[in-house]
């Protein structure tokens, strides 16, 4: 018996190793997700001209996602915020909490958690001369804080590629309630 269950233990591995055919490529399933279809990007292109160059957008298009902000970013421009500049948000839309984080993360560390211009940074003397926003002379409104956030100003850069719209609004409330308790 012994004899037999080898003969056909063999057999068995025999046939296994003899179907299978190592030339024959297996089945795909699907073979346009492996085997991508290349195209020309500008063949066939009646929309441009000449030697089929890209062209620039049409004058006066405005990005998607993109919202223009009317003031420039010079002192006249600064200083025409400061005076005309109004939050769009109404009382139901302002979100101290969510301006609070906003501005923990991105102002707090300079500026300060409470607004008086001690950051971590300013402790530690790797930067110098943040002032309070309660200081008199700066005399701070909300123009003229979007303003600063939008473009920066002095050795502050901008954060409008950190923060949206809706966001810089959120911080600017935040700010002002900042300044409102220094003032007590």
């Amino acid at each position: 018996m012994n004899r037999f269950t080898k003969i056909v233990v063999l057999i068995v591995l025999v046939s296994f190793v003899s179907c299978q055919k190592k030339t024959r490529p297996n089945y795909q399933f699907m073979p346009n997700m492996y085997e991508p279809v290349g195209y020309e990007t500008y063949q066939n292109a009646t929309a441009f001209k000449g030697d089929m160059e890209a062209q620039l957008p049409a004058e006066g298009s405005i990005p998607r996602g993109y919202m223009p902000f009317d003031y420039d970013n010079t002192t006249e421009g600064y200083d025409l915020a400061k005076a005309n500049l109004k939050s769009p948000l109404d009382s139901t839309q302002i979100d101290l909490v969510r301006g609070k984080e906003l501005y923990d993360i991105y102002c707090g560390i300079c500026h300060g958690n409470n607004g008086n211009g001690q950051g971590k940074l300013v402790k530690r003397e790797k930067i110098l001369g943040i002032p309070s926003y309660d200081d008199a002379g700066r005399a701070i409104t909300t123009g003229s804080i979007y303003h600063v956030i939008y473009y920066g100003k002095n050795a502050m850069g901008s954060y409008a590629n950190q923060l949206n719209e809706e966001e810089r609004w959120q911080v600017v409330a935040y700010v002002e309630k900042l300044k409102a308790d220094l003032e007590k």
